[in-house]
């Protein structure tokens, strides 16, 4: 099964229509990965489809970089009882 990071790399780059291996951790939505604000809403609704969450949008859309996606999925999920 695939780790938290390579899901949210993976929908990130199916969102955003990038190759996965361009994304980084370190890389920020906006400015690095160049995600505009619909993309990010999108974005927020595609990580809750992929693991079976739910976000607060607007904590969720705080979250600026790839790294601190995973970490913030990774609480919620665990949060909610979903196992990643």
């Amino acid at each position: 099964m695939a780790t938290v990071q390579e899901r949210v790399v993976a929908v990130t780059a199916r969102v955003l229509q990038l190759d996965p291996s361009e994304i980084k951790p370190e890389y920020t939505f906006t400015v690095d990965l160049g995600a505009e604000s619909v993309q990010s809403v999108e974005l927020v609704a595609m990580f809750e489809e992929e693991f079976g969450i739910e976000m607060d949008e607007d904590a969720a859309l705080a979250v600026t970089n790839v790294g601190d996606a995973v970490a913030f999925i990774t609480k919620v999920c665990q949060e909610q009882g979903v196992e990643v």
